[in-house]
Formats: structure tokens, C-alpha cells, sequence
């Protein structure tokens, strides 16, 4: 079996890859080790959302996926409220302000997978699974993957999209810094006695950060990226004591909360590779880069991945195959300045809010004070972080 591209991990970041490269007539294969999931209408909702930026959102559309996400599932963010822990600090990001549509889209995990999975089959995409790999082999002529079912595939690239547990870089001993936040976030969704208004809340506070973003009707998803030992107490929380504890910390700016769905929890930390190609090897995603999601911007960080390689795969010479290191060095240089500038502004931002400092304490709210008042400032933020 020869293709010019074999993704590894068919989530987000792998599918819409794939979805790109076929547009630029790329043979591509994906891999899943899942089996498909069945999909049917459903009325609960999902505890794992995304914000996903209008430059993903339109990525997906040119992938032919996005017109696949079930519009009354979506909910779109037009203003952003982050506040300091002094009760009075706050910064504003509007869309209206910087002459946008909206500021993000929060939208399910379970819509977006199902989107994909649909644009997959209508584009005549080889999805092979459920299946795992066996065994990686680069050499200068080619890359070869063994499957567990003794099938062979031979391919000009390989690109891992499976995780941030990925098995092709450990494959291909690709060294990566890992260190723990000692935070676990806690998702889960509610209804809210006031309208959200599209509005978007973020509190950074001593025990974390809080934030709750807009689902359609009066429903919020809450991510609380906390201490460990705070987490262990909100999974222990009867519904009602969840839904009062997360209304009276989040200052009853939505009045009273009702839980719709069970409290979730997932272990953070700060990932870094330490390289993203080798000779016909590439690394997209969650296994490229992991980051806090104070900023909401990890999945649009692996939808740039994405988008970034299908467009030099598409650009190459005719003498280039897919796996041409040099060309695959483009796509890091293109990369590694986005992916750094997102690790030092969440990991920076984390560190000084988890501090117990009186000093800084009263440095980082007058700094949300300064740059509210910084409209250019704020403009080029949001200009970042939507496209």
C-alpha cells in the first residue's frame, strides 16, 4: 500500500490535515486506532468544547468540514471579560471593537469529530481503522510503517497527529520537555438564570483560572484549570453543590447555574519537542506542543499546524516528494515562532497568577488595568488570536 502521506491519529488536527492535503491532490492515508463511533442526534451536550479562532473556523470551511458542524450546536463569542483576583481588575476584548464577526466559536468536541468524520467519507479519504502501528522505519528512499495486522504501508512522509502520548515521535526519538502544571482541569456544562449574551468570562484567581463560554441558549461550558487537590473536591460535589460553588466563584455574573452535564477532569502540563521534522517524518498537533489552556488556543495552534504544512506540501517543486527534509524545514521555520510565542504567554501567564506575592499580586492587576486602556494593544491581541 503506497501513498505520498500516512497520518497517524485521525482527530482534529490529523482529519483536517488530511482533508487539506487531498485538496492539493496528495494520496494520503489515516490511520486511527479507535474504532468509528456511531453517530445520531443527540439532546445532551458535550463537556469537552473548543474556541475555535474565524481563521480556523475558515480553514475548516476550505476543508469542506466546517459546513458539516450542526450551526444550532455553535455558539459564537463576542465579547471577552478577563478578570484579575483583586475583584476589580479586568480586561475587554470586543469584537465589535476590533471589527470583527465574533471572537470564536465554541463548539463541541463530539460536533467537530462527527464534522470531520463526514467530510472524510465525501472526500473518499482512506481511513483505516481501528488499527495500530507496529513498527516505523525512515530511510532515505521512504518511510514504512508495519501494522499490527501485518499489513505494510509505504509512504514519502508520515506525519504524527496522535497525541500528546505520541507514538511516532517516541518511534522516532524525537526528545521532548515535559513539566507538569500540578493543575487538572475540571469541564463541565450548565444552564444559567441570565443570558451570556455571547459574552465570555475568564477569572484568574488564587486557585486557578475559571473561565465560562457561551453555548447555545442559556448554556455555558465551564473549564476551571485548578490545584489537584481542588479538582479531587469539585469531582466530589453533589450537582446542586457544583452548580452553587461554581455560581458564587464565578461572582453570579449568569446568577444561578444548573448542572447539564457530569463534572470531567484532565491533568495539565507544558510540552515542548525538540524538533518538529526529521527526513520524512512530521509532527502536527497535540504531539508537536501542548500548552495551558488559559488562552483557549491549543486546537487553532494545531489548525495552523495543519494549514501551514498542506500549504507547503502543495508548493513544493516537482523534483520535492513530501518527504524532502529541506522542504519539511520550511514548514518548522514557519511554525516555531507561533508555537513559542503561545508556550511563553500561557506558561508566563500561569506562573504569575499561581504566585502568593503581595507585590505581584498588585503588579499583574495594574498591568489587566494598563493594557485595558491599551486599545492598539488590545487590537493586535485579537488580530493573533483569531486568525
Amino acid at each position: 500500500m503506497n501513498f505520498d502521506v500516512v497520518i497517524v491519529g485521525s482527530g482534529l488536527v490529523g482529519a483536517s490535515l488530511a482533508l487539506a492535503l487531498k485538496a492539493a491532490g496528495i494520496n494520503t492515508a489515516v490511520l486511527e486506532a479507535q474504532p468509528p463511533r456511531p453517530f445520531s442526534a443527540v439532546t445532551d451536550w458535550d463537556s469537552r468544547v473548543y474556541a475555535i479562532s474565524p481563521g480556523s473556523a475558515a480553514f475548516l470551511e476550505s476543508c469542506g468540514a466546517w459546513r458539516h458542524v450542526d450551526a444550532t450546536r455553535v455558539a459564537p463569542i463576542d465579547t471577552m471579560c478577563v478578570f484579575g483576583d483583586d475583584n476589580r481588575s479586568k480586561i475587554e476584548f470586543s469584537a465589535y471593537d476590533s471589527s470583527l464577526r465574533e471572537l470564536a466559536f465554541i463548539v463541541e468536541n463530539r460536533e467537530l469529530q462527527h464534522a470531520l468524520s463526514q467530510a472524510l467519507q465525501q472526500h473518499d479519504i482512506e481511513v483505516i481503522m481501528p488499527v495500530t502501528c507496529k513498527a516505523l522505519t525512515l530511510t532515505d528512499a521512504a518511510a514504512q510503517l508495519e501494522l499490527n495486522d501485518g499489513r505494510t504501508l509505504n509512504a514519502q512522509l508520515i506525519v504524527g497527529a496522535d497525541g500528546v502520548d505520541s507514538w511516532v515521535r517516541a518511534q522516532a526519538a524525537v526528545k521532548v520537555d515535559t513539566r507538569p502544571y500540578h493543575q487538572t482541569a475540571v469541564v463541565a456544562n450548565f444552564t444559567a438564570d441570565k443570558p451570556h449574551r455571547g459574552f465570555a468570562f475568564q477569572w484568574f484567581r488564587r486557585d486557578g483560572v475559571l473561565a465560562l463560554l457561551p453555548l447555545p441558549g442559556n448554556r455555558v461550558s465551564m473549564v476551571w484549570s485548578t490545584t489537584e487537590d481542588h479538582a479531587a473536591q469539585l469531582l466530589t460535589f453533589a450537582q446542586d453543590e457544583l452548580a452553587a460553588h461554581v455560581a458564587q466563584s464565578s461572582r453570579e455574573v449568569l446568577g444561578d447555574l444548573r448542572l447539564i452535564t457530569p463534572a470531567a477532569a484532565f491533568s495539565l502540563r507544558l510540552q515542548r519537542v525538540r524538533q518538529l521534522v526529521l527526513p520524512r517524518l512530521v509532527l502536527v498537533g497535540d504531539a508537536a506542543h501542548n500548552v495551558h489552556p488559559l488562552a483557549g488556543q491549543g486546537v487553532n495552534l494545531g489548525f495552523r499546524d495543519a494549514r501551514e504544512l498542506a500549504r507547503v506540501l502543495a508548493q513544493r517543486a516537482p523534483q520535492n516528494n513530501c518527504g524532502d527534509y529541506r522542504l519539511l524545514r520550511r514548514f518548522e521555520r514557519a511554525r516555531r515562532e507561533d508555537i513559542a510565542a503561545l508556550e511563553w504567554v500561557t506558561d508566563s501567564l500561569q506562573k504569575l497568577f499561581n504566585n502568593d506575592k503581595p507585590w505581584l499580586a498588585k503588579l499583574r492587576n495594574a498591568g489587566l488595568r494598563m493594557s485595558n486602556r491599551q486599545h492598539t494593544l488590545k487590537n493586535l491581541l485579537v488580530q493573533h488570536a483569531v486568525g
